[in-house]
């Protein structure tokens, strides 16, 4: 990146110091490509790059987006809610790899772990698998290690409780379920680390999209329950990865 190099140049002629450099990398802000100006310096500014929402986007942009982030360096690239036509596209340009449940595409590879433990994701049902491959894959992309304990629902409590080691010993757990959204309650109350409950819009008629387990969860009575949108599978793997990186910091 040349306004990076710039900087340090600066810094090597005793222009700039150190911490001058840094504040003036952090303020390099994005590349306009036209229809989307693609920020380069997240990952400076917040510890995470920048990831590409693929659902409104044709795949043209797309591949313009992850062109402007390769060139200026960005080696992993987290593609959410792709759907599989327009990965198809982008495949003929560049390398990437297409996780379908997930509606997840990658450009690069997933990290090595850098956290300080385990990111668990727990579902009550299979038909929340696609959120939950959102979240765990968009942890994995951070640096994270994941464990997931799928159908896992409070329908039939005891499959939970034949994983009680792996929630005991995770150092963030996220809880995804629709229906009544009970799931984030009974894990709140076992865990004793953080819990990301996440709403999903799987029910029937009365639980209205994901309304029903949205407020559920929101008044859950488990002390350390926090909660994100409906089928927002991506911003609890993101937060989750912070609570995991910054304990390991």
């Amino acid at each position: 990146m040349s306004d990076v190099k710039k900087v340090l140049e600066q810094v090597r002629d005793g222009e700039m110091t150190v911490e001058e450099a840094l504040l003036a990398i952090k303020k390099q802000p994005f590349e306009d490509i036209g229809y989307a100006k693609v920020d380069l310096h997240r990952a400076v500014r917040q510890g995470a790059p920048e990831v590409i929402y693929g659902a409104g986007k044709t795949a043209e942009q797309i591949v313009g987006i992850i062109d402007s982030m390769k060139k200026n360096e960005q080696k992993t690239i987290l593609i959410t809610r792709l759907s599989a036509k327009k990965a198809k596209k982008v495949k003929k340009l560049h390398e990437l790899t297409y996780y379908e449940e997930g509606r997840i595409g990658l450009v690069g590879e997933f990290p090595k772990p850098d956290g300080s433990g385990r990111i668990v994701v727990a579902t009550g049902g299979t038909s929340d698998i696609p959120v939950a491959e959102e979240a765990a894959l968009t942890a994995q992309a951070y640096g994270n290690e994941v464990v997931r304990l799928y159908d896992v629902g409070v329908a039939g409590l005891h499959r939970l409780l034949s994983h009680l080691d792996e929630i005991m010993d995770a150092s963030v757990i996220i809880a995804i379920a629709g229906m009544e959204g009970a799931l984030a309650s009974v894990i709140g109350g076992l865990a004793d680390c953080p819990v990301i409950a996440v709403p999903t819009s799987v029910g029937y008629g009365a639980s209205f999209q994901g309304m029903s387990a949205l407020l559920s969860m929101l008044n859950s009575c488990a002390s350390g329950v926090s909660v994100v949108n409906i089928d927002n599978g991506f911003g609890a793997g993101y937060l989750a990865s912070m609570v995991n990186r910054a304990k390991g910091r």
